[in-house]
Order: C-alpha cells, then sequence, then structure tokens
C-alpha cells in the first residue's frame, strides 16, 4: 500500500493549494490575478493546483469558466505542478460532461465531490463516482465534506470506491482521524488534509499530503511541514505548525476561507481585487484589521 501512496502523490503531488479564483471589480474572472497567483504558488513550492474547488468558488462559476480556468492554469503550469480539476456536481450527467472537458482542456486529475442537496443513498454516492470516474482516463481525488454537501462518504463506501483502478486518493475535510486512519490501513487510498487546522495531525498518522486553503498564501511553509513530518522530525514540524496557527485561524475561522484568503492575497498584491460573488460578501473592516496582524510575520 506504501508504493501505491507514493505513485498516488506522483499523481496529485503532496503539496496542494485549493486556489482562490481572482476576480476583477466586477466580478469576472481576472486572467492577470491567475497567471499572477499561480506564479506565486509554484514559486512557493506548491505541486499541486487544484482548480474550481469549494475555494474557488466553484458553486458560482459557470461551465465554460470552470473550463477556461483549468485551461488557463494547465497552460501556464506546463507540467510543473498537476492541475486538479473540481468536477462534482449533485447532477451525475453534468459532473460527466465536465469531467471530459477538463480532461481536454489540460487537466491532470479530477476532484469528486459527494452529490450535495440530493443527497442520495451511499449505493447512490458509489454509482456517482464510479460513473464519473469511468468516464476520463484521469485519475480522481474523492472530496469528503458534509459539513458542505450534507452526506459523507462512509468507510464502507470508501473502501468499496477505492477498488476503482482510477479512484487513487481522498480530500478529507471531515476531521475524523480514526476513520482516515482505519481507511488508510484497510485500502491504497492516499490521503490528504483538507482542513488547514488538521495538517499535522493528519500528515503524523499518514497523510500523503494537504489541499490547503492558506497554502495560497505560505505554500511554502505547508511544503516545510511535509517534509518535517516525512523526515519524522516532529519538533521541527510543530514549531512550523504554530508559525501559521494565526494565519490559519484568521483565515479559516474568521469569516470564510475564500473570501479571507482573496482579502491576502490582494493585500499582498498577488491578485488585483478581494472580490467574490454573491452570495459570499467581502470582508469587513474587522476582518481586515485582524488580517492585517496575522500577515505582518509572513511579509
Amino acid at each position: 500500500m506504501t508504493s501505491s501512496r507514493e505513485s498516488a502523490v506522483m499523481l496529485f503531488g503532496s503539496n496542494l493549494v485549493a486556489m482562490v479564483t481572482p476576480m476583477e471589480a466586477d466580478g469576472s474572472v481576472s486572467s492577470e490575478g491567475v497567471a499572477s497567483l499561480v506564479e506565486h504558488l509554484l514559486a512557493t513550492g506548491c505541486d499541486g493546483i487544484v482548480v474550481g474547488g469549494t475555494t474557488g468558488e466553484i458553486s458560482t462559476l459557470t461551465a465554460d469558466e470552470v473550463v477556461d480556468l483549468v485551461a488557463a492554469v494547465a497552460q501556464q503550469v506546463r507540467g510543473r505542478a498537476k492541475v486538479i480539476a473540481g468536477v462534482g456536481t449533485y447532477d451525475t450527467a453534468g459532473s460527466i460532461q465536465r469531467a471530459g472537458q477538463v480532461e481536454s482542456a489540460g487537466a491532470d486529475a479530477l476532484l469528486v465531490v459527494c452529490p450535495y442537496y440530493s443527497r442520495p443513498t451511499q449505493a447512490g454516492v458509489v454509482a456517482h463516482c464510479l460513473a464519473i470516474a469511468d468516464a476520463t482516463d484521469l485519475p480522481v481525488m474523492l472530496y469528503d465534506v458534509p459539513a458542505r454537501t450534507g452526506i459523507s462518504l462512509e468507510m464502507n463506501t470508501l473502501t468499496e470506491l477505492a477498488q476503482h483502478p482510477r479512484i487513487r486518493a481522498v480530500k478529507d475535510a471531515k476531521g475524523d482521524l480514526f476513520e482516515a486512519a482505519t481507511v488508510m490501513a484497510d485500502t491504497s487510498l492516499a490521503y490528504y488534509c483538507g482542513s488547514d487546522e488538521l495538517n499535522l495531525p493528519y500528515l503524523a498518522i499518514g497523510a500523503s499530503g494537504v489541499v490547503s486553503v492558506v497554502g495560497n498564501i505560505v505554500a511554502d511553509r505547508t511544503a516545510d511541514l511535509i517534509r518535517a513530518v516525512a523526515s519524522g522530525d516532529l519538533e521541527s514540524a510543530r514549531s512550523i505548525d504554530g508559525s501559521v496557527r494565526d494565519l490559519t485561524e484568521t483565515l479559516m475561522r474568521t469569516s470564510q476561507g475564500a473570501i479571507m484568503a482573496k482579502a491576502a492575497l490582494a493585500e499582498l498584491g498577488i491578485i488585483p481585487h478581494a472580490t467574490v460573488r454573491m452570495p459570499l460578501l467581502e470582508s469587513q473592516e474587522q476582518d481586515l484589521a485582524k488580517l492585517g496582524k496575522a500577515l505582518a510575520t509572513h511579509r
């Protein structure tokens, strides 16, 4: 199973960033902002870019915008990092169509979330994920985030889905460390922490990497954390984790990750605006003041 997880890192990377979608003041996607952000992520050690995920405001992007984003990022990256495209919706047929589109646009892998709102049975979840995995030749990372979808990937479901040759990994934002450790012991699925607050404990129990929101700002720190845990240097890992705790708390627990990450990137001059699409609203003054203090130690 270790070799299977190592090969999964070759497919997805280990230091993944859930990339925000830079926008102009009018809410249109900013090509300039995308290019600047991608170069920033690569320069700070990101080896996998998730495009069109939760932090990328996938719920307010059109299908064409997602495909165009994937194409732009893939063209700019040119093999320097893996491009993982979010294609999961509550509509299996629509997800299959989008999977084919992003494959043609240059994606290296797919991110597939549980069907939200419709909340099918676990058998329905299995059928949905298998149908998407069968639709392309790309490796699949499952996305388990019940706080957003209203439904989780249960342990038996994960074990069943792990039998598919292209379903290789799980982005786990559920936070059940015992379940994650059990699934890793019983299957060849590679785990990626999807909650920045828990990056260290997930890596410590064997996760292959992270899919980080905070990495939009400090991917170099998450890279250091991954290396420290991999080398068995937990004292350094705890120190690294502590060095970004204030920033993590500010980005992830003040309002919402996409909102705060965009505010931080705009403050640092990496993207032109902190614009988000409704129903999200830009950061309030008190949140920006808190963010400024957290960023002060990372400039």
